[in-house]
Parts: structure tokens; sequence; C-alpha cells
């Protein structure tokens, strides 16, 4: 049995139990100093880090954050005609994007951050966002609504083609009721201020800003110019004044000049049109020229498009048939095939020439001239301005065919002028090792194929005493002489002056002999020359029995050419011949330009000559 504990003993022990809890805590106060030291101490490693070792990556990456870059679009070149007047031009406009999340906010970074003030702005802040855009854009505050308001997003487009001046005001208003959340992107517009005027020779710029027809595409580079771009420091409230700042300027683009008449323009582009209603033609173009110096007064199309809206276009209607549509000219050729037999000194306008009733090939194919005769004797004169076919091949058959290709080739046919218009055809000329059948149809206008600037250019030539210029549409960048660089606008003889004044009296002779008023201009003596062809069709690769392109070339004076103009009519319904259809066009156009450019009348009126 064990004795019990002394009294001493059980104070003692129960003075043990009481001291051991005292032990506990200051072991636990030392572990948690040592923790709290650790994580101090990681701190200041961290902060070390930061601060010292890597200071320049972090404070870089902080700067990125802050920074924001802004391209600063360059203004495109304007396009003007002959006289300065604005044809197209750029227009200061912007994008409206809205950002829902700051609008929500009141631009602060979290909801956190907002005042009672901020939160009572912000939930104001959608319905008078809407009222000031309905105020300057139209439509009512409803329909910004739901882009002012969506949860999900922080970039919404409010409204394209904004005039820079519109979003001022609305910015001007915002500031004062010290609303954010609306801000503008630069995005020019291109206007055409004429519409559809010349649309179809200047082309257009898409929404996107990119060229996609006409001057505006081949003149991309000089028109379109260099972007510039800021780069700044930015808070949620916007740029900070005293932030980083770094401008590079844009370059803006050339404005370019045009040889083109803008009212002239006008009213070929309102006779094309009247000449479609009145025959139902599927196309027509008109050539307006100096023949004297190759320059383009005016290059009209129909139908045409307007280049503010081109999406609304028959694709086939914004080309420029002028430079694009490669046609059989018909007997308009003939300028150019007596021009060289006269020049070559292989005929003479007073020659008595024996005109067979028709020329046979063989048991199908066979030439025959426009009206029905038998063996007819005319003379070299009488055969242009009756404008027989088989008189031509008759003629031109004493030339080599080497002969004749050397003179059309020197008239620009089988090759681009590289007037500066994207698209341009080539055309097609026969080579030299042809048949005897394919130079006979060449001679007549038939077997090869032109453009109607082609053409323009070479009776340009033949008529202001025998020297080929170039054509021209583009004459100035931004005030100076423009030359085209891969186009040579060197002036070179091709025919000589008296062969010049033969060809212009062929074609005072036609003009004299025709009974149409559309030959005859008041007060001034005129040339001209009629062409009507088949149209090919690739369908049946055969000529189409029933759709013709029809045509007529007039210069005036004839004595001193000093207006050429050149009208050409795709499948006209009503009417067959060039006479009938594309002659009013010439006489009407002409009838215009003449007293426009104060050319004097003629001072002698023109004589018949013996055709037979």
């Amino acid at each position: 049995m064990t004795a019990p504990k002394s009294t001493a003993a059980r104070q003692l022990s129960r003075l043990r139990r009481a001291r051991l809890p005292l032990v506990s805590p200051i072991r636990r106060l030392r572990a948690l100093l040592i923790a709290i030291a650790v994580v101090f101490s990681l701190c200041a490693g961290r902060a070390l880090q930061v601060q010292a070792f890597d200071a320049k990556t972090y404070a870089t990456a902080a700067a990125d954050q802050m920074q924001q870059t802004q391209v600063l679009p360059a203004s495109r070149g304007e396009i003007s005609d002959r006289y300065g007047d604005i044809l197209a031009f750029t227009e200061d406009t912007v994008q409206v994007v809205a950002d829902p999340k700051m609008i929500r906010t009141n631009g602060k970074m979290t909801d956190g951050q907002m005042t009672s003030y901020d939160r009572e702005v912000a939930a104001a802040a959608p319905q008078q966002l809407a009222e000031i855009l309905a105020r300057h854009l139209g439509n009512t505050p409803q329909s910004y609504l739901p882009q002012l308001t969506d949860p999900k997003s922080s970039y919404k487009v409010i409204a394209k083609r904004v005039p820079a001046q519109t979003f001022a005001d609305i910015q001007a208003e915002m500031t004062q009721a010290k609303l954010l959340g609306l801000r503008r992107i630069t995005a020019p517009t291109r206007r055409y201020p004429n519409g559809s005027l010349a649309s179809n020779l200047i082309g257009w710029v898409n929404q996107q800003g990119e060229a996609a027809g006409g001057l505006e595409l081949s003149l991309e580079k000089q028109l379109k110019g260099t972007d510039g771009k800021e780069v700044y420091d930015s808070s949620p409230n916007g740029k900070i004044p005293l932030g980083d700042n770094v401008l590079i300027p844009p370059q803006n683009g050339h404005n370019v000049g045009l040889t083109i008449d803008n009212s002239l323009q006008l009213l070929a582009e309102q006779r094309l049109a009247k000449a479609l209603a009145d025959t139902g033609a599927e196309a027509a173009a008109v050539v307006v020229m100096n023949p004297n110096t190759g320059e383009m007064l005016a290059m009209a199309n129909a139908p045409s498009f307007d280049s503010n809206d081109p999406g609304k276009s028959n694709p086939q209607d914004m080309t420029n048939r002028i430079t694009t549509n490669a046609y059989e000219p018909g007997s308009v050729q003939k300028i150019l095939t007596f021009a060289a037999m006269l020049d070559s000194g292989t005929i003479d306008p007073d020659e008595k020439v024996k005109v067979p009733a028709v020329i046979k090939y063989d048991k199908v194919n066979s030439v025959h001239d426009a009206w029905s005769h038998g063996e007819i004797t005319l003379r070299a004169r009488g055969i242009f301005a009756k404008s027989s076919n088989l008189g031509t091949i008759t003629l031109a058959r004493k030339m080599s065919k080497e002969q004749l290709y050397s003179y059309y080739t020197a008239f620009g046919l089988g090759k681009r002028t590289n007037i500066g218009v994207g698209g341009e055809s080539a055309g097609l000329l026969p080579k030299t090792n042809i048949a005897d059948y394919t130079r006979d149809s060449n001679s007549f206008g038939s077997g090869l194929s032109v453009t109607a600037i082609q053409n323009a250019a070479a009776v340009g030539a033949i008529v202001n005493g025998g020297v080929y210029h170039a054509p021209t549409v583009i004459s100035t960048m931004d005030g100076q002489p423009y030359t085209r660089p891969n186009q040579d606008t060197t002036p070179r003889r091709v025919i000589s002056e008296n062969t010049s004044a033969q060809v212009r009296s062929l074609m005072e002779q036609q003009a004299l002999n025709q009974t149409s008023p559309a030959f005859s201009i008041n007060g001034y003596r005129i040339g001209a020359k009629t062409g009507t062809a088949r149209l090919f069709d690739p369908g049946c690769n055969c000529y189409s029995r029933d759709r013709l392109v029809v045509s007529t070339v007039g210069v005036a004076p004839i004595d001193n050419p000093q207006v050429l103009v050149y009208a050409v009519v795709w499948n006209p319904k009503k009417g067959a011949s060039g006479a009938a259809v594309a002659a009013p066009i010439m006489h009407d156009v002409m009838q215009l330009a003449l007293p426009r450019y104060a050319v004097p009348p003629s001072s002698t009126k023109g004589v018949k000559l013996p055709l037979q």
C-alpha cells in the first residue's frame, strides 16, 4: 500500500502543473515571429528583385499597359479637272465607338473604385449619351441604348462616316455633362461631289479605304500617301496630358489634275444617256480630244455608276469602255488605210479605180459593199466618201502586207496607249504572215480590233498634220506638269503634212456627201467617217448576226482641226449604221465643244469634189 503524499508534495505538484502552460505560448510566439520574419524576408527579396534587378523589365511592362498607339491616316490626294473643279476628295470623317464597360463604371477600373457620385452619373449615362447621339446622328435615343448598355462588350461601333466636326460637337456635350465612354476612330471617307460624272474614268474607293477601280487604283501610290502614328500614355479617363507622347505626322497623298473638262464631260454623258434611250443600245461611249496635243477633254461612258455608292451598280457598267472594250472599227479604219496608201505614194485622191460588184474567195466567202452595184468606176476619193469596201480592198492590194502593218503600228494599233487607266486593252493587229483575205478585211476594218482611245489617237495623228501624240488624261501632280513614267509622250511624225491635208479632204467629202444634218455644223467645215461592224460572239466563235457596233469620228474645223469627237455605240436596237446612230452623238457634242473652246468658225465653205 502506497503511503499518501504529504501536503508539501501536493502543493509542489500543483505548482509545476500551473507553470507548464507558460512554456507553450512562448514557443508559439517564437514560431510566429520566425514565420513573420520569413514572410517579410520573402517580400523584401521580391521587392529587391522588382526594384533593383528586374526594375527595367517591370517598368517597361507597366508602361506598355499604359501606352496606346493610334494610326494617323494620310489624307488621300484630290482629283480635279483641267480647271481645278474637284472630282474626288477625302472628307475628315470618323467612326463613333462606345465602351459599354466604361459607361457602366463611369470610367473607373472596377466597381469598388466608384463613389456614390460615380454611381449616380453612371446610372444616368446611357440615356444621356443616347440622347446626345440622337441629336447629332439622328434616329431615336432608344435605338442606341442596346449598344451603350451591352454588359459583355467594351467595343461597339455606333456610327460610321461621321464628320469629324459632328463628333467634336458630341464630345463637347459629353465634357459638359462629365460623361465618358464614347470615342472616335479616324476613318476618312472618299467623296465624289458629282456622283456618276466621269466615274468610269475616276473609279472609286471602297468603305475599307481601298482603291478599287479607275484612276483611283492606277494612281494608288501617288494618291494614298503614307500613314503616320501617335504613341501616348493613357488612363481610363483618356490621354495623360503630361505623359510620354511620340508623334509621326502622316505624309498626305499627291493632288492629281486631269485634262478632262468637267462641264463638257457632263454634256457628253447626258447626250449618251439620250442615245441609249432613243436607240435601246447596250452601251455607248464618246471621246473628245484635242488632236494637236493628245489631251482628253471628255471620256464619257453609258451606262455608268455612282462612285459614292458602287455597291448598287452593275459590274459591267463600272469599266471604262473607252480603254477596255476592244471591237472591230469598221469603216473608220479606212482613214488609217487611206493615210498609209497616200503617204506611201501608192494612190492619188483623183485616181480612177474599177470597183467590182463582189470579191469572192471561195464558194462561201465573199465581200460586198453596203449598197448593191455592178462593176463601177470611182475615184479614190469616191471610194472613201462612199465607203466602198471593194474599192478599198482593190487599192490596198497595191501595198505589201509589211507596209500596211508598219503604218498601222505607227498609228498605235496593236498596243496599249498607256494612258494610265487600269485594264487597258491592246486590241488585236494581225502580223504580216497573214492570208490575203485577212489583209483585205483589215483594210476596211474587219479581222482586227481596237479600243476607242487607240482609234481616237490614231485619227488625231492623221488629221493634225501627221504627228502622233500619245493620249493623255493626267496633266499635273501637285500643280506641276506630270508625265507618266511608262508612257512615251514624245511626239513623232507618222505621215507627211501633205498626206494629212489629203486625208482631211477625203473626210470632208464624206461629210459633204451625206444627207443627214448630223454631218453639218453651222459655221464650221467638218470632216467625218462612219463605221459599222458586227460584234464577235465568243459563244459560237463567230460574228453575231444581229449585234452591231457602230461609230462615227468627226474633226473640226477641217482646215485646222481643234476638236476631235469619236462616238461608239454597242448593239443598238434602233438604227443599224454609224451614220444613223453614232453621227448624231458626234454632231451634238462637237457643236457644244467648238464654241466652248472659242474655236473660230471657218472662213470658207467646203466644196464637193468629183467622186466618180
